[in-house]
């Protein structure tokens, strides 16, 4: 059981790092004609838990400029008795540009590490494809013959799972913020998440007041992954997954209020406590609660 809380634990620390089944959410690649972004940010905290208890926190800060460069950042650090078992924490940083909607990644460094390991990843993209990878020290057991092979083509009109977590659709509806395909490369794994629109609610709370996108997520693996895991299947057949979503400002873009993953050992979830952003709907929004 221990053994199986490690694991859950350290998935749950990567969800936080890197947007957990490996990403809950997206965008997708195909490019269409649509407004220029605007400029804004986005900071928020997120508590980090798994079965109702407490394991950890997060926080995210992406910026964004006039010409659509984005910077995101993003930091979790594992507490309680999860920090006491795991000792977690990292940090990762992606940049890139936004065009419509599409973003096209330019660069990802990860740094995580428990009590016993530690971790980095870097990757470097060109016209939306892999251009580079470093993983330090390199991932164990990668020749297994059960892993379907990752090829060239895999690492093509892609994603990383930290630039993910803004999804660009400027000009469009709440439901069009979920209604897509994600291609995520994360460094060893190529796999697709599919968001599905599912309703609109309002919040108000945590120093956000407007409307938010729900969204159901399912995972499908396309190379790097071992078909045959109970893991993996899991995974697969799993239907308890989504993310909320929430407009950064007038730019255009979504980022996660909320993103829910089951897992073996119950519900994981990041759930954002505090939000600020700067733009022109944040703007009314403050100016609607007075």
């Amino acid at each position: 059981m221990r053994k199986q809380f490690l694991f859950a634990t350290r998935r749950v620390l990567v969800a936080g790092l890197i947007s957990g089944v490996s990403a809950s959410l997206g965008w997708s690649v195909a490019a269409t004609a649509g407004p220029a972004t605007r400029g804004g940010s986005f900071a928020a905290s997120y508590a980090l838990t798994l079965a109702g208890v407490s394991i950890g926190a997060a926080n995210l800060a992406a910026k964004i400029d006039n010409s659509g460069a984005y910077a995101l950042d993003m930091h979790a650090k594992l507490t309680g008795l999860a920090g006491v078992l795991v000792s977690g924490k990292g940090g990762a940083r992606a940049t890139g540009v936004i065009t419509g909607d599409r973003a096209s990644p330019a660069s990802l460094a990860v740094i995580a590490s428990t009590a016993s390991d530690k971790r980095t990843l870097r990757m470097s993209f060109a016209g939306g494809s892999v251009s580079a990878i470093e993983i330090n020290p390199p991932l164990e057991d990668w020749d297994r013959p059960d892993r379907i092979p990752v090829t060239a083509s895999h690492r093509q009109s892609v994603v990383d799972p930290l630039s993910a977590l803004l999804m660009p659709a400027p000009g469009k509806s709440l439901a069009d913020a979920c209604n897509r395909t994600i291609p995520v490369f994360d460094g060893a794994t190529r796999f697709d998440v599919v968001l599905r629109y599912k309703g609109t609610t309002t919040i108000s709370q945590g120093g956000y007041t407007g409307p938010a996108a729900t969204c159901t997520a399912r995972y499908a693996p396309v190379a790097g992954h071992r078909p045959l895991r109970s893991m993996t299947k899991f995974m697969v057949e799993n239907t308890d997954m989504g993310v909320t979503l929430i407009p950064v400002g007038d730019t255009g873009v979504y980022a996660p209020w909320r993103i829910h993953v089951r897992t073996t050992l119950g519900m994981s979830m990041l759930q954002a406590t505090r939000v600020h952003i700067e733009g022109l709907q944040a703007v009314a929004s403050r100016r609607d609660k007075k």
